[in-house]
């Protein structure tokens, strides 16, 4: 469990840095960086793919699709999951949707924890158990503030915990099942490089944003795989409890960029920021309990 915690956080770091580097992918709007960042991160996947010897994977669950049609229309709909969520992270920031989208991320981890229960019927440590109610108060109080949630907030808490939860009942949450979700993505990928205005003339007049597309694309490609990795290490409850990792460290960067918290959203993070502190505090003591039973 421990290698899934650290490989989770590990993740939330890198889509932080997605999240810095945006910006910088000016003159690109929201719509085409979705569309980019498929389209370079799928050679990268590929290749991690075949460093870690999952292209027979691959095969297998492409030849039970074709054996399986109901099967094979669920992997469609877990592609589309994950287009969606891909696509409003990079849409919203750029449209005035940033805070809907936060919202949806913070809550997004008490979702799964229900769904973890109701689903899975996992159990949280007291510590987790802690982490969540300190959690939900925070998301509580922004709910209050924003005097309540829009369809972004929802298709970010609803339609993660699906994705994720499909994922695990299909069997599919693995590296091999996220290059198909990624691969069934380049239609639609392609479709927004292309529409009005074509972007593929303005990157080619702008020589830096192809230095700045391969390190979305390295970066991304290694963020999505840990992240799918610890969706399978990790029980689903803890797996969302950790997400408040990224929303927290999204803070920071907001910070590097200039932004600040407005004064009735400080209780919302503090509260975020606890939550996840005591996370990490359950997380050690949980090691400490292992390696002294083994030692023992």
């Amino acid at each position: 469990m421990f290698k899934g915690v650290v490989v989770s956080v590990l993740a939330s770091v890198l889509f932080a840095s997605l999240y810095y580097l945006s910006p910088f992918l000016a003159p690109l709007d929201g719509e085409q960086i979705f569309g980019w960042r498929v389209l370079v991160t799928l050679p990268f996947t590929t290749a991690l793919l075949f460093a870690l010897k999952e292209t027979a994977a691959v095969r297998a669950l492409l030849a039970r699709a074709w054996k399986q049609p109901r099967f094979g229309g669920l992997l469609l709909l877990s592609a589309a999951l994950l287009g969606v969520q891909l696509w409003i992270f990079m849409w919203a920031p750029m449209n005035g949707r940033a805070l809907p989208v936060s919202l949806g991320y913070f809550l997004l981890p008490l979702v799964m924890v229900v769904a973890g229960r109701l689903l899975f019927a996992e159990r949280l440590t007291r510590g987790q158990a802690l982490a969540t109610l300190v959690a939900a108060v925070g998301v509580g109080h922004e709910f209050w503030q924003a005097g309540g949630m829009s369809w972004e907030t929802w298709v970010v808490a609803l339609g993660y915990t699906v994705y994720f939860s499909l994922r695990r009942w299909l069997q599919t949450d693995t590296l091999a099942g996220h290059w198909i979700d990624m691969a069934l993505l380049l239609p639609a990928a392609i479709a927004f490089t292309l529409r009005a205005p074509n972007s593929w003339p303005l990157v080619a007049g702008h020589s830096e944003l192809w230095v700045l597309l391969a390190v979305l694309g390295m970066v991304s490609a290694v963020a999505l795989a840990l992240y799918m990795i610890a969706s399978r290490w990790l029980p689903l409850g803890l797996f969302g409890l950790l997400s408040y990792v990224e929303p927290a460290l999204l803070v920071v960067v907001a910070w590097l960029l200039g932004e600040s918290i407005a004064p009735q959203q400080v209780l919302t993070y503090a509260l975020i920021f606890v939550a996840v502190g005591l996370l990490i505090v359950d997380g050690i003591w949980h090691l400490w309990r292992v390696r002294s039973h083994r030692l023992h």
